[in-house]
């Protein structure tokens, strides 16, 4: 199905079911990484022991990272939830989510007995790794829905 219809007017409008997919793949991404940071931001410490637990950074950087990615996940929900600058906070979740890929993958190929953090640092029932990873594929998904839907939208409005 095409995701736009011509109208009498000759201008272009996406579907309903794109407007759908969009703003629902939008919010989505909205709720889970402002959760994800307010979590994180209450208990900074829990979480940079979760990310030490991954054994790739020097310990004061644990801190650092715990101490800024919060901040930065609630800052791209906001902008998600607001429907502002939405390809750029799309960006960032992206590349972090690549990021938190690779980290999964290498901690599963070194047998890490370990759970993710995303979502409870310091909680006694931890997530595995395998379904951390099928989770941060699936929002990857997501995130490039979200991507190339608004590029679209944009691009529908200009014309």
């Amino acid at each position: 199905m095409a995701c736009c219809r011509i109208t009498a007017g000759g201008g272009r409008l996406m579907l309903f079911s794109g407007k759908i997919v969009y703003h629902g793949s939008r919010l989505i991404l909205a709720a889970v990484f402002i959760y994800s940071g307010l979590i994180k931001i209450q208990d900074v410490a829990a979480f940079a022991g979760e990310i030490a637990n991954y054994q790739l950074f020097p310990y004061a950087w644990n801190y650092l990272i715990a101490a800024i990615l919060p901040y930065l996940e609630l800052l791209c929900g906001v902008l998600l939830l607001i429907n502002r600058r939405v390809r750029p906070a799309v960006m960032v979740l992206t590349l972090l989510n690549l990021v938190f890929i690779v980290v999964l993958v290498s901690a599963l190929s070194r047998g890490l007995d370990i759970s993710c953090g995303c979502f409870n640092p310091d909680s006694a029932n931890h997530n595995s790794l395998s379904t951390a990873l099928w989770r941060d594929l699936g929002l990857l998904v997501l995130m490039v829905g979200t991507w190339v839907l608004h590029g679209i939208r944009c691009r529908l409005e200009v014309e």
